[in-house]
Parts: structure tokens; C-alpha cells; sequence
């Protein structure tokens, strides 16, 4: 009886949209204001590969911060977080949450050592770190494995969401979104290089939290809502899945085991560090290692990851988890959705599309704001996407394997042409997904088991590059043979995939350490020298270096603090994320204690990075 009210209360709505000359006002000056000092950017970024990569490695924390939450802040983001609140409720949150276990060990463990490095894109790394032909092997079928298919992938799924949002809302076909973000995206990529996408993501990133704000509360004053406490109580009524209560932080620890499993268990103990995700890679890379290499300090590298930690699990998530849960009042089933919007492309219908669905009830003028809001987060990390993978393309394959005695403004014009060829092919692999969950599991899948390999590199000598290329093989081959399994009628859960993934792929890098080529010494104390790599992974390098252990205290950083800051660091980004739930749910009490987790945990944190920050200006003196 409820859905058939509701359902009529949705029919008795116009939900087709239109835009007002307030909204297209709004539009067109978000896209004047967010995309014009782009322009100014050309001609430093084609001065040479360093500006057009890593913007002369000048950029100050708090740009490199705001670039990575922007970047993260895509049109497919939304869309995700909806299809898990949907099936598991918010607990279910936690396959992306407990990525703050990895990002927070970056702050901590890694940005420092990477900004040391002194490399012009993660990949470089490889050839500093390793020896021998192995270095050069891996260097290159990363360049092309991350940067053309897999980073790809990564946008075809950033698209897919811009192409549901788009029919939803203007009954738009996928060639017609895909060509109108095209040249968009593509014309300021080509010209102002990184610079240039800093900027744009810098303006973009205020843009988009206005407007998931505004989704937020107008999803909320709905007449089928009623406010927080008309949701959090209508909500509370529903009975999801298996008795799921969708409101719950934490999955059922009693009656759902399969759900708390594959939310709860497997991401905190075992995917945090086991998978290679865009973002949360285990050690920094990909776009993380492009903002803090182009950092203009070592400690403003260390700020920059920081801070991009705590916005991207704080500041955005409750506004999204706020118009998903009013979705599940106002759109029970997808049947409602597909009959609210009866124009709507079967092929594109998922829970993921709910997002979209309840935009439809912003007003004028903030309708405006949203498209706006929707097209800043395509571009912020659409932008993004395409001068990174074009680095990887030209800095480490074409320059490095094929052209290499060229001046700088040839391989500055090849990153142009990279950029076009990758909007192009990414394009092409929209038509291959289906929700945003399907590219979220693909990646998950694919990069299952290399992820302990990225932050134990760092930290024992004896890791090769050989290890690197057997775990990439290993990891795509298991998970393309699970793939040919469930097609011919093994249906596997995808915690149960990534389980036998994680395995098989761990102990065949394992093995190569023992028994395959090892790494060049004079290449190691090198590398030690450079980076200053600390642990006792690294004592016999060290002696071969002929530093003392004395000498290795004074100048290498301290483990037991860092290890403390990175426990703070957890604490403090997911209390403050639950005090804030808590508080919108209504539950005060909580929320108090919360908080003063957040307080102790912060001063931590504070701690702990002023005693490295001092630590550092006294080795360096």
C-alpha cells in the first residue's frame, strides 16, 4: 500500500527537467569561472615535460590537497555510494572506508620517500629502485598495462556515470554525453597540462560541494522525507535484505554473516593492503605519487596527502549517503525508478542510477548548480585521468623505449596527442559497463594481491622487479580464468575471487624473491642513499653503505612515531566521519563520544607531525 502511495505521489509530479534561464546562467558562469585561467596555462605547460606532468614540482600543499579530493570527487563517485547503501545499507560504506587504513600509512610511511625520490612520475621509481633489464621490462608494461588499459577503465566508468546522469535528466544518448564531455575535457587536457588541471580542480572542488549539499537538502524536505528525522525514522522502518537495517554504521555482526564478511571483515583485514585501487593505492602512486612528486617540498607532500585523507572521508560522504537513503523512501524498487522515467534505457538501469533519479527535484537555480556541480566532477578527474596516463604513455614508453633524443617540446606535443587517443579509447570501453559497482569490482579484482608488494618495496631490499611483472601476470591471469569459470557456471562471491586472487598472486611474487634474479647492489645502496628507505629490511644495504647504525638514527625517520601517527590518523578520520553521522541521525550522545575520540586522536596526529617535521630539519641540517 505504501509503495503504490508513493508511486502516485511521483506520477502527480512533473519529474521531466527544466532548465530556467537562472539554471543555464549559472551553468555557463560556473564553466567561465572554473575553466578560463586554464587558458593563461598553455604556454608554461608546453614549455617542457616537467611543467606539463608536474607543473615545474612547485605546487604548494594545499593545491595538491584539493586536486586529489577533486580528482576522487567524480561523476561516478555518487552513483557508487548509492548502490551500496541500496543493497547494504551504509555499513556497506566499508569497502571504500577501510581504504583510510592505506591512504593514512601514505602520510606517514611513504610521501616523504617519494617526493625524495626526485622521479618525474611513479614509474620512473622503477628504474631507481631496481636493476638490470627487469627495471626497464616492468617500467614500460606498467606505462602501458596502468596508464592506457587500466586507467581506462577508470574513466569508462567515470563516463558511464556522466552517461546515466545525463538520460536520466536531459533523455540524452551515450555518443551525446560522451562527445559533449569530450571536448570539453579534452581541449583544456591537451593544452594546459597539470598546471592547468590544478587549477580547474581547485575552483571545481567548492562547485561540487555546493551542489551535493544542495541535493542533500532538498532530497530531505521532500514531502515523502520529512526532514532528517522523518528519514532516519522511515528508514529504520524498512527491512532490507536479510533484515538489514540501512541506517547501521557497522553490518550485523549476528544474522548476516556472507554481508559482514564481504563489507566489514574482508576490506579491514585483507583488501586495505592486498589491493591496487586508484587513490588508495598501497604506498601511494597513480595520481597520489603525480601530486606529491610535483610538491614543492617534502613536507608539503606530506600535508597534501593528509589532507586529501581527511576531505575524502569526512567532508564528502554524508551528503551522498543522505540523498541515497531518501531514494530508498521515494524510489523503494528499481521498478519505481523505471516507471517514474519511462523514457529511461533499460540497459542503464541499477541501483546506482537512484542518485541521478533524485536530482530531478532540485528547483530552479540549484538545478543549474547541480549540472554544473555534475560537470566539474567529470572533469576534475577526467582531467586528471588523461595528463597522467599521457605521462605514463610519453615519459615511460615513448620517450623511454622508442623516441629518446627529441627536445622537450616534441614529447610535450606527444602528451597532447596521448590525451586525444586515451579520451577515445576510454570512450569506447563505456559501452562495455553496466554500473558503477561492475568497474568498482573489476578494478578491485584485477589488482587483488599486488598491493602488499607496493608497500613492502619500500621497506626490504630483497624485493625485485622480476616480482613486480609476476604479480601483475599472476593477478590478471587468475582473475581473467575466474572470469572464463563463471561464465561456464562457477558463481563465486566477489570476496571469494579476491580471496583466491590475493593468494595465488602473493605466493608467486613470494617465490620469485627466493628464486628468481636479484637485484644489483651498487643499484640498492644507491637508492638507499637517495631516498633514505628506513626499517630493518635495509640493515644489510646499510652496512654495504658503510653508514653506522648511529649514523642511520640521526638521519633516517622514526618507525615507532610514524607507526603512531598512522593509528592517530585512522582514529581521528573515522571518528570524525561517525560523529557526524551520529549527530545527523539524532543520536547526541554518541556523537559527544565520537567527538572526543576525534579531539585525542587530532592532538595525536598534531604530534606526530611536528616532531617528523622537526626530525627532518634537524637531519637536514
Amino acid at each position: 500500500m505504501r509503495k503504490h502511495w508513493l508511486l502516485a505521489g511521483n506520477c502527480g509530479r512533473d519529474l521531466d527537467v527544466h532548465l530556467h534561464l537562472i539554471d543555464w546562467v549559472i551553468i555557463i558562469l560556473s564553466l567561465v569561472i572554473c575553466f578560463t585561467p586554464a587558458l593563461f596555462f598553455g604556454k608554461r605547460a608546453g614549455k617542457n615535460t616537467a611543467e606539463f606532468f608536474v607543473s615545474g614540482r612547485s605546487v604548494p600543499w594545499w593545491l595538491a590537497g584539493i586536486s586529489m579530493v577533486a580528482t576522487t570527487f567524480s561523476s561516478d563517485t555518487p552513483n557508487l555510494i548509492t548502490d551500496f547503501v541500496r543493497r547494504q545499507g551504509v555499513s556497506g560504506n566499508w569497502q571504500w572506508w577501510a581504504f583510510v587504513l592505506t591512504g593514512v600509512a601514505t602520510v606517514f610511511f611513504y610521501a616523504r620517500m617519494w617526493r625524495r625520490s626526485g622521479v618525474l612520475t611513479d614509474l620512473e621509481f622503477y628504474e631507481v629502485r631496481y636493476s638490470g633489464k627487469a627495471a626497464s621490462v616492468v617500467r614500460g608494461f606498467r606505462a602501458a598495462y596502468l596508464g592506457l588499459f587500466f586507467n581506462c577503465i577508470i574513466m569508462a566508468s567515470v563516463n558511464l556515470a556522466a552517461c546515466k546522469i545525463a538520460s536520466i535528466m536531459f533523455g540524452l544518448d551515450r555518443w551525446q554525453t560522451l562527445m559533449g564531455v569530450g571536448i570539453l575535457n579534452v581541449i583544456f587536457a591537451t593544452h594546459s597540462g597539470l598546471w592547468g588541471v590544478l587549477v580547474i580542480d581547485m575552483i571545481q572542488f567548492f562547485i561540487m560541494m555546493s551542489a551535493i549539499f544542495a541535493a542533500a537538502y532538498f532530497a530531505l524536505i521532500q514531502p515523502e522525507v520529512g526532514g532528517m528525522s522523518g528519514l532516519v525514522e522511515k528508514v529504520s522502518a524498512l527491512q532490507g535484505p536479510g533484515g538489514l537495517n540501512y541506517l547501521n554504521f557497522l553490518p550485523d555482526f549476528t544474522s548476516n554473516r556472507d554481508m559482514l564478511f564481504a563489507v566489514f571483515i574482508m576490506p579491514l583485514a585483507v583488501q586495505w593492503w592486498a589491493v591496487w585501487y586508484p587513490g588508495s593505492e598501497p604506498g601511494g602512486g597513480a595520481f597520489v605519487a603525480q601530486r606529491m612528486l610535483a610538491s614543492k617540498t617534502e613536507k608539503d607532500s606530506l600535508y597534501s596527502v593528509l589532507f586529501f585523507q581527511v576531505a575524502h572521508y569526512v567532508l564528502r560522504p554524508w551528503p551522498w549517503i543522505i540523498v541515497a537513503l531518501a531514494s530508498l523512501i521515494i524510489f523503494p524498487d528499481l521498478s519505481d525508478i523505471q516507471a517514474a522515467f519511462p523514457n529511461l534505457n533499460p540497459a542503464l538501469l541499477g541501483h546506482d542510477i537512484a542518485y541521478p533519479a533524485m536530482l530531478k527535484f532540485l528547483p530552479a537555480g540549484f538545478l543549474g548548480l547541480m549540472v554544473a556541480g555534475l560537470i566539474a566532477a567529470n572533469s576534475s578527474t577526467i582531467l586528471t585521468h588523461l595528463n597522467w596516463g599521457s605521462s605514463y604513455l610519453v615519459h615511460d614508453f615513448y620517450r623511454r623505449f622508442l623516441v629518446r633524443d627529441r627536445d622537450e617540446k616534441h614529447y610535450v606535443w606527444a602528451g597532447r596527442c596521448c590525451t586525444i587517443m586515451l579520451f577515445f579509447a576510454s570512450s569506447g570501453m563505456v559501452y562495455a559497463l553496466d554500473t558503477a559497482k561492475d568497474s568498482f569490482d573489476l578494478i578491485l579484482q584485477i589488482g587483488a594481491g599486488t598491493g602488499l608488494l607496493y608497500l613492502m618495496r619500500w621497506f626490504w631490499w630483497r624485493i625485485t622487479a622480476w616480482c613486480e611483472v609476476t604479480a601483475m601476470i599472476s593477478s590478471f591471469g587468475v582473475s581473467v580464468a575466474l572470469l572464463i569459470l563463471k561464465k561456464y557456471g562457477t558463481d563465486y562471491s566477489t570476496s571469494t575471487d579476491l580471496i583466491i586472487t590475493i593468494i595465488v598472486t602473493t605466493i608467486c611474487w613470494m617465490l620469485t624473491i627466493f628464486l628468481g634474479p636479484q637485484n644489483n647492489r651498487e643499484t640498492m645502496i644507491a637508492f638507499y642513499k637517495k631516498v633514505r628507505p628506513f626499517g630493518p629490511g635495509w640493515v644489510a644495504i646499510r652496512r654495504e653503505a658503510g653508514v653506522t647504525e648511529a649514523e642511520a638514527a640521526a638521519t633516517h625517520e622514526n618507525f615507532p612515531l610514524a607507526l603512531l601517527g598512522w593509528v592517530a590518523g585512522c582514529a581521528m578520520i573515522w571518528s570524525a566521519l561517525f560523529t557526524v553521522g551520529s549527530f545527523l541521525y539524532g543520536r547526541h550522545l554518541t556523537s559527544v563520544l565520537l567527538l572526543a575520540v576525534f579531539i585525542l586522536s587530532t592532538a595525536g596526529v598534531v604530534f606526530v607531525m611536528n616532531r617528523l617535521w622537526s626530525d627532518g630539519k634537524r637531519q637536514t641540517a
